[in-house]
């Protein structure tokens, strides 16, 4: 896939890009392979640097005030310093790695609402810096990841949404300043009890945190509130993990039916058991 930029800060003339990718998705931990090609314009000039940077829209929260906007999350210089003579062809071949806690923004081949990724190319000539503008990018669950979205499909949760919130989550580490939060709709044999669960992935090389957080309802004994499960595993634990069992007996907990709902759940070990999927995405 192309993205042509012609750089306009730097005056008439001036030199123009094209990011090229060999690929335009991914998996979190892989790499974007490609090529920045610069073309000289019509006199010379001293590159300084090529960068490429990763952006998101993230959501804040600052008291009783939400709003929302891009955030550029990681970047790489793929080149220093070079002479680019008026005219000239410059090829820069790269890899640009993506980070284990990127967000997914595709289940099953298909966009989830609400989410946006790309890729920036910046070239800096002479202390002025043109960026371009934010060439998209598709990221699909890791293995492990999507044993866990098939396991919801089979319990028959429905997908809501999707957005990526400012912040750290208690007790996980994270490199990035955010994380994702996928949202479902209860499955139908927990309506009355349980409004929506949102799902939470922080990967890293050597596992996967999986957080849970579930409304639950209202009723005539108590008030609404909120229900938190953790999981911690290695990504082959988590293929093989029987999630089905342990989301299904997680969510009677939150129902009020195990133990007063006590959400806070540790990983042990399980055998395999494969699920479905029927979520709605998109």
């Amino acid at each position: 896939m192309v993205f042509k930029r012609l750089l306009g800060a730097f005056g008439v003339g001036g030199p123009s890009v094209e990011t090229v990718l060999a690929a335009s998705h991914g998996r979190p931990g892989e790499h974007l392979s490609g090529e920045v090609r610069v073309q000289g314009g019509d006199h010379d000039v001293h590159i300084h640097q090529v960068l490429l940077s990763l952006l998101t829209h993230v959501e804040h929260e600052h008291g009783d005030h939400e709003g929302g906007g891009g955030m550029e999350f990681h970047r790489d210089v793929i080149t220093g310093p070079f002479h680019l003579e008026a005219g000239q062809h410059h090829a820069i071949a790269f890899q640009l790695p993506l980070p284990w806690e990127l967000p997914v923004t595709e289940v099953y081949g298909q966009h989830l609402h609400g989410m946006t990724m790309g890729v920036r190319t910046e070239l800096e000539v002479a202390g002025a810096v043109d960026a371009g503008d934010l060439d998209p990018i598709s990221v699909s669950p890791l293995p492990s990841q999507q044993r866990v979205l098939d396991a919801f499909g089979a319990l028959g949760f429905q997908f809501k949404s999707a957005d990526v919130e400012h912040g750290h989550i208690a007790g996980v580490h994270q490199e990035l300043p955010f994380y994702q939060e996928i949202e479902f709709y209860a499955p139908p044999h927990h309506h009355g009890r349980i409004n929506e669960v949102e799902l939470t992935f922080v990967a890293s090389p050597h596992g996967l945190a999986v957080v849970l957080e579930a409304d639950r309802r209202e009723n005539a004994f108590s008030e609404g509130d909120d229900v938190f499960g953790r999981f911690h595993v290695s990504h082959q634990e988590a293929l093989h993990m029987a999630w089905e069992h342990e989301l299904e007996t997680w969510l009677q907990a939150v129902a009020g039916h195990l133990h007063g709902g006590d959400g806070h759940v540790e990983h042990g070990h399980y055998g395999a058991h494969h699920g479905g999927h029927g979520l709605g995405w998109g």
